[in-house]
């Protein structure tokens, strides 16, 4: 029997189909991979976009606050 690539709780699929990675999964990998995950605990340090990299900031700290 195959073992899975990942686990139950390392990810979980949106509303779009999507698989999305958890920030605990994301944190044991260990660093930014630059494509701007939704859970990437690392502010992401790799997006070399500017533009993107505050977008994603930005939206971030819109959903802090909503949930504050």
């Amino acid at each position: 029997m195959k073992k899975p690539l990942f686990d139950d709780d390392e990810f979980y699929v949106n509303e779009k189909g999507l698989y999305v990675f958890t920030a605990e999964y994301l944190l044991k990998r260990g660093y930014c991979c630059g494509n701007g995950c939704t859970h990437c605990p690392f502010d992401y340090k790799n997006v070399l976009d500017n533009v993107k990299k505050k977008k994603l900031l930005d939206k971030r700290s819109e959903t802090e606050n909503r949930e504050s």
